[in-house]
Formats: C-alpha cells, sequence, structure tokens
C-alpha cells in the first residue's frame, strides 16, 4: 500500500528531516534548466508558448552548455522566477548588478 509522504515525514527524527532539508536544498542548487522547469511543473510546450518560440528551440535551448544572460532571464523569468549572478569570491560573495534587463 503506498504511504503518504507526509506520513513518512511525520515519522522521521528532526535530525533525519534537518538532513533531508539539506540535501534537498543541494539538489535544487545544481539543477539542469529541463528539470528547473518540471520542478515548477511547467512543459515545453507552455514554456516556449510563453517565451513565444516553438518547443523544438525550447528543447536546444535547455540542452545548451552555454547561452546569453538575457536569454536564461527571460527563461527564469517566464518560470516565474528573478535570475541573480552572484559571484563567490575568496574574500566573499559579490552579487553582480551590471546584467540587469535594459529598461
Amino acid at each position: 500500500m503506498a504511504r503518504n509522504f507526509r506520513e513518512l515525514e511525520e515519522k522521521m527524527s528532526p535530525e533525519a528531516r534537518a538532513r533531508a532539508e539539506v540535501r534537498f536544498q543541494e539538489i535544487l542548487s545544481e539543477m539542469l534548466l529541463s528539470e528547473l522547469r518540471k520542478f515548477v511543473g511547467v512543459t515545453q510546450e507552455e514554456l516556449a508558448d510563453t517565451l513565444g518560440i516553438k518547443q523544438p528551440s525550447l528543447s536546444k535551448l535547455e540542452n545548451q552548455d552555454d547561452m546569453q544572460i538575457s536569454t536564461l532571464r527571460r527563461v527564469i523569468e517566464a518560470l516565474g522566477g528573478e535570475l541573480e549572478i552572484v559571484a563567490h569570491l575568496p574574500k566573499g560573495d559579490i552579487r553582480i548588478r551590471q546584467f540587469k534587463e535594459a529598461s
């Protein structure tokens, strides 16, 4: 018999729940664009329509190793998010604001 995740979670110790949350955040921080889209619950067809492109073009975007920041911003915003670029340097993290959307 299938069990509800909430039921299993309630039986976990606080330490186990904390470990699971840390792992969940690690997984989220390393998602590919296609995985992010699926996580948000959007199909390629839906996202392509929102972006005003064809589904095969979106498929190519999701499989690219490199893309323009403006393109990445459009995809993230179409998923309901906001793109933030942070450089992790030895002296601390720096949020880069140079690539803001042109007004």
